[in-house]
Parts: structure tokens; C-alpha cells; sequence
């Protein structure tokens, strides 16, 4: 086990935690849960085994922290997206917002939510209940959000909120999909932008 490196009082070093969990955040999106070992996650946290149990919990524990800290940094859009004035709005800026955040030069391609899911074996089962629980989440807030539309009548009234819903879902995690899979940021907006052309869409 390495050692953690001692002040000069022979203490720990402190170390940031936000910094810690912002490493953690995002080696699980490059690497997905299951190919994260706790080995590749200390050293690029920059801290010790028992650090990470002492201030962390288990790697399922660290793992749940890091998908708090990408819905508070990296995916913060979806919520401004759902304050858009109208459905269209919507999925304008949810799809762009995907596509910035999957395509960033400085952080991992694709979607944690996505990369993450890459799990096997029976002790990841929490962890596929946990993204899959994330992903109906943000599906649901879509649905509410389309519901108000039809409801205020910005979205016609034999339009289905929850399968609309699912459709731009499906769209933003294709499209996340398709950056991890090196697909250019012109391509991807040029493919979202071919999908909304007709709105809504059925």
C-alpha cells in the first residue's frame, strides 16, 4: 500500500478533496467504472489507498460522489436547458450543451452516464441501478418539461410528453456516444440540428 507523504511534523499531508473528487470525476469518465482500478484512481487523485477509504468510502462510494460532481459541473446544462421558454428551446440547448460538454479539448470524450455504464460482473449491478437511475431522472425532467409545453399549448396537444422525451434523450446520449467515438464537435451539432428540424418530431 503507498504511503501518504508527511509535513514536516510527521502528519499527512492535507490534500483538496474537491480537487481529489474533481481527479476521480474524471478518470471514471475516461476509463468507466469497471476499468477505473483503485490504483489508476490514486494516483490521479494524488493520494493514498487509505486516504481515499478514510475520506471517500469504497470505490462504489467514490464513484456515486463523482457522478454528484458531473451533474453539478460538467452536465449543470440540463437544468438551464429545462428553463428554456419553449419545448424547442428545450432541446436546442440540452442537445448543444451535450455536445460542448462531450467534446471538450480538456476534459474526456463522451458522457460519464455512458462511459460509466461499461460495468460487468454482479458487483456492479448497484452501479448500473445508479446510472440507469440517473439517466430515467433526467428523462423524467424532460417529460415534466414537455408536459408544462403541452399544457400551455407551446407543444400540440397529441404530443406525448414522455415518449418526446425519450427521444431527446436518446439523441443527447447517441450524440455522446459518437464524440467518444471521436466524432467532431461541426458533425455532431450538424446531426442534432438535422433532428430538430422538424418539431415537434411526431
Amino acid at each position: 500500500m503507498a504511503s501518504t507523504p508527511k509535513g514536516p511534523v510527521g502528519r499527512p499531508r492535507a490534500f483538496d478533496p474537491d480537487e481529489a473528487l474533481a481527479r476521480a470525476m474524471l478518470f471514471f469518465w475516461e476509463h468507466g467504472y469497471e476499468g477505473a482500478s483503485l490504483a489508476g484512481l490514486t494516483e490521479a487523485m494524488g493520494i493514498s489507498t487509505t486516504s481515499l477509504y478514510t475520506t471517500f468510502g469504497n470505490k462504489e462510494e467514490l464513484f456515486r460522489k463523482a457522478l454528484e460532481r458531473y451533474d453539478e459541473g460538467p452536465t449543470a446544462y440540463l437544468p438551464r436547458a429545462l428553463q428554456e421558454p419553449t419545448a424547442l428551446g428545450v432541446a436546442t440547448t440540452l442537445l448543444a450543451g451535450t455536445i460542448r460538454t462531450t467534446t471538450r479539448p480538456a476534459h474526456p470524450h463522451g458522457c460519464l452516464g455512458v462511459q460509466g455504464a461499461l460495468v460487468t460482473g454482479a458487483a456492479s449491478s448497484s452501479v448500473r441501478d445508479l446510472l440507469a437511475a440517473w439517466r430515467n431522472d433526467g428523462c423524467n425532467r424532460l417529460r415534466e418539461r414537455f408536459q408544462a409545453a403541452v399544457d400551455s399549448g407551446d407543444l400540440p396537444s397529441a404530443t406525448d410528453p414522455g415518449t418526446l422525451a425519450r427521444y431527446v434523450s436518446t439523441l443527447s446520449f447517441g450524440i455522446a456516444v459518437q464524440a467518444a467515438g471521436g466524432v467532431g464537435r461541426d458533425e455532431l451539432q450538424a446531426m442534432a440540428d438535422a433532428a430538430l428540424t422538424s418539431w415537434p418530431p411526431f
